[in-house]
């Protein structure tokens, strides 16, 4: 019995915030994750958020520093912490909301959710960093594309996950 317990386990590559949705990477065994999460910064991140407001500019770079702090909660500092590094471009507008793009350079603990907050942008739905909005009663925020060599054979592997039915209607014109 243990040998076929063994066969169905799976090894969590990475993490999504709990209230995020999309893509997640899994290994079939511990030295695949080992060598995945060897390679993790060379893996391409993209998120789609939905953020309260209008972006001054449709594209730009976030670089902060960030600290978890007593309460669990990760705050930017001028001095210290981890460096937190995401790009943003702005693919629609409706209303009082804009759709971004994120591709992630770094991945700290709530690292888009801190940053577009600090930004006056923060996520429909993420009353922990400050949005005013939560129409679906979830986070909009959802992890769209990894992009990464396959760790045994080399190909180069792409996934994407189109942004939920349930999030459409925020971006959508009705």
């Amino acid at each position: 019995m243990l040998a076929k317990s063994r066969l169905q386990q799976v090894f969590i590559v990475h993490r999504l915030d709990r209230e995020s949705s999309g893509l997640m990477m899994f290994a079939r065994n511990e030295s695949i994750q080992a060598a995945l999460q060897q390679n993790w910064k060379s893996v391409t991140k993209k998120y789609f958020a939905v953020v309260e407001g209008a972006l001054s500019n449709p594209q730009g770079t976030l670089k902060d520093h960030l600290v978890e702090g007593k309460s669990l909660m990760v705050h930017r500092v001028d001095k210290g912490g981890e460096l937190a590094i995401t790009h943003y471009r702005v693919l629609r507008r409706h209303g009082d909301k804009s759709l971004l793009e994120l591709t992630l350079d770094t991945g700290r603990k709530n690292q888009i959710r801190v940053q577009l907050a600090a930004l006056g942008h923060p996520i429909v739905g993420d009353r922990k960093y400050g949005a005013r909005s939560d129409p679906v009663r979830r986070l909009a925020l959802h992890s769209c594309e990894l992009k990464f060599r396959h760790p045994v054979c080399g190909a180069a592997m792409e996934f994407r996950s189109a942004l939920p039915d349930r999030l459409k209607p925020l971006i959508e014109r009705s």
